[in-house]
Order: C-alpha cells, then structure tokens, then sequence
C-alpha cells in the first residue's frame, strides 16, 4: 500500500517595517511580528526568521532598503525558507520588485489572511465572499503574475500574446466579481427577509463580537451547546453560527458568532463580509468578547472597538465580556458600566453575565400586566408584533395579558396596566 503522500510546510521569514509616516495600525512592531507567525501557523506554515526594519519612510521600490532586502535574502538561504512574507501592505510594484529580489514568493499581511479565510470557509456563503475578497486583492496584481504563470504553464510567447492573455484575464476576473457581487446581493437579501422575520416574531439578538482567539466559540458552546470546534488557532471560526438562549424565564434571544477581529484585517474582506458583519448594525447589544489575559488587550480592544463603531455606529449597546478570567488577578481587570468577567473553559461567571444581558436587552422596555376591555381585541395581535407576551389570558373583566413592551406602547396603554413587574 502507498505511504500517503507528506505535505509540504512551507516555510517563511517574516518581515515588518516602522516607519514615522505609518499609523500606529500600519506600523509593524515585535508584538505584530509575533501574530504574523501565528497567522503562517493557523495557515499551515512555519516562521523561521523574523526582521523588524525601522526607516523613516518605505524605501518606493524595494518597501526596507536594498540593505535590509540583502540581510532577508541571505536569511532565506541559511534558514531554508521558500518564501517571505511581509507584516505590512505591499504595493503590486513593491511585491514584484521583492519577489524579483529576494527570488522567491512573496506574500503580505493581506494575502496571508486571506489564505486563512480561504481555507477555513465551509458555508457556501463564507466561500462567495472569500473568493470576492480575493479576486479584489489580485486584479491589480494581475501585471506581476502574469509571467509568474507563463513560465508556471510553459506558455512563454512574445509580449503581444502575453498582454492579450493579461487584459483577457482582467476581463474574467472583473466578470466573477460582477457575478460574487450578485450572488452576495442575493445573500443579503434573504439575511433581511430573515431579520423582518425576527422583528416580527420580537426575539432579540445578541452578536458576539471580539479579536480573534478571545473565545468566542467557547462562550458559544458553553451556553448553548452549539458544538463548534474550540481551538487555540486564529480565525479558527469563519462561518457564522446562531442559536437560541434562554437567557430567563422571561428572556429568550438569538445568539449570533461572528468571525473574529484582527489588527490590519484586509479591507477587501471587510467589504466581501458585508453580508455577515451587517447583521451587527441590526443586533439588539453586541456581545463583546475579550481574551483578559491578553498581553496586548487594549491594543486588542480599540482594533474591535473601530470596526465596531465603522459596522454597527453606536447606537447598539455593547457588553465588554471579559474572558479568561481565571488567568488574571482580580486588579488588573478594568471596572465600569456594562462590564462582567467570565471564564468560559471553567464556566465562571455566567449567571452575572446572562443578568447583565437581560438587563441590556430590556433597557427602556416596560413589563407590566395589562387588562383590556374586549373592544380593544385588535390591540392582541399588535402586543404579538411588537412585544414580548408572557400570558393571554381570556376573562369575565376582559383580555389579560402579561407583556413586555416599548415605553411608546406602554405609555399609549397605561391607563389599562394593572400591575408593573420589576
């Protein structure tokens, strides 16, 4: 019987680069070197060398200096890898001129995520809007690949052919995309239909948002068994996942996972994600999940904190949900409103963290018990559309109900409320 066949690891240096006209963001430090290498591990590779380059400004050709570029060249050969993989964004020109120098494949920050996404999306949905946010990525690197691919092919000809060749594949390219987007436009469509649906019917939802590997799927599982795979690897979830919670007895909500946060997450796919991360500016509180223990947390947080803001605005309500708590002394945990602490792997403090869910939830809602003469029937069926009803009761006095409501509706209806529940 044939051995299986060994896959190759592939195996990389890491490069980053600092620089004065760069933000904080697109700055590489030692801290975003070290995500990197986790990013090449999720994906299947290995870091064998990291180099950290300060300049004043990126050097327009070469991105770190001819210098630098000698110094990762020469890292490449000792080391043994076959490719380089940069911590900042390449431009097409930059990526082809290193590619050319350092003679082996290179990819940036960008690209690397992307391959991630690639690999871990399951749903038909996740695979639509990776491969938009691919495409979108490579069209204007198009140029440099494309002898990359002839002599990949064996089809090397004369220039004419080859840029025909190129604008044909342009042309393809720029069709999918047209297509992806009509497809995702269909996606978004039905992801509306099922939120009137979920207006209709009153169950709130509640999005878990947060970096990735704060432990989101755990906090998902924990609470309702929804048995996703739990693993200390980034973006181990892509595809989203939503169930039910009993929050109370009187709280019922949807529970909706969302792919994790990253420092410098490619626009490309924060644009091809619409479909999903939309559903944040709809949930009724966002759910926001932070790895405590987390030697770069509030950097962590602020990155969540502006695409929370750019996705969602502020008028949804958010819980800073503190996990892994048990891994860090009670003083180093921030204090303030709409703030818990948990740890989901010991099943520590959710009962504080489902109070401060119901809380939020209800915020500006009313419950109370009201009693309406049977003339006003027709008021049943809007407490159904735009309540939560407890009870329906049918009496001698008249209708009973037991509802939890806007304040807009109980102020129309508080001459008929009989009682108000805490």
């Amino acid at each position: 019987m044939a051995e299986p066949e060994k896959r190759i690891i592939e195996k990389a240096v890491l490069v980053g680069l600092s620089s004065d006209v760069f933000t904080a963001e697109e700055n590489a430090t030692e801290a975003s070197l070290e995500e990197l290498a986790a990013l090449l591990e999720t994906a299947g590779g290995e870091c064998t060398a990291k180099v950290l380059q300060n300049r004043h400004t990126p050097d327009p050709h070469s991105f770190i200096g001819e210098g630098k570029v000698e110094e990762v060249r020469q890292l490449l050969e000792t080391t043994e890898a076959n490719m380089a993989i940069f911590d900042n964004d390449l431009s097409p020109s930059q990526n082809r001129a290193l590619e050319k120098l350092l003679n082996v494949p290179v990819l940036d920050r960008s690209a690397l995520i992307l391959d991630i996404f690639a690999q871990r999306a399951k749903t038909r949905e996740g695979r639509l809007q990776v491969e938009l946010a691919q495409y979108k990525y490579l069209l204007p690197r198009l140029t440099g690949m494309w002898t990359h691919l002839e002599r990949q092919e064996g089809a090397m000809g004369t220039r004419g052919p080859g840029e025909t060749q190129l604008e044909t594949d342009r042309r393809l390219i720029r069709k999918r995309i047209t297509r992806l987007e009509e497809e995702l436009a269909d996606v978004r469509r039905i992801r509306a239909t099922q939120r009137d649906r979920r207006i209709k019917n009153s169950i709130p939802v509640v999005a878990i948002v947060g970096y990735t590997n704060a432990g989101k799927s755990t906090l998902l599982n924990l609470l309702t068994g929804a048995g996703i795979p739990a693993n200390n690897r980034l973006f181990d979830t892509l595809d989203t996942t939503t169930r039910q919670l009993n929050v109370s007895d009187t709280l019922t909500v949807l529970l909706s996972d969302t792919v994790g946060f990253i420092s410098k997450l490619p626009h490309h796919l924060v644009e091809a994600f619409q479909a999903t991360l939309e559903e944040l500016r709809f949930a009724d509180v966002l759910l926001h999940v932070i790895d405590a223990s987390d030697p770069e947390r509030d950097a962590h947080i602020r990155v969540v904190e502006k695409l929370i803001s750019q996705l969602a605005g502020d008028a949804v309500p958010v819980i800073s949900c503190y996990n892994k708590c048990d891994l860090i002394e009670p003083e180093f945990l921030p204090r303030g409103e709409n703030v818990v602490y948990i740890s989901a792997k010991q099943n520590r403090g959710i009962e504080n963290l489902l109070s401060l869910i119901e809380k939020t939830v209800n915020r500006g809602l009313k419950h109370a018990v009201f009693l309406l003469p049977y003339s006003m029937g027709g008021q049943v069926q809007h407490f159904h559309e735009t309540a939560q009803v407890l009870s329906c009761e049918y009496e001698d006095a008249g209708i009973r109900m037991e509802a939890i409501c806007d304040e807009e509706t109980y102020g129309r209806l508080r001459a008929y409320v009989t009682e108000e529940r805490a």
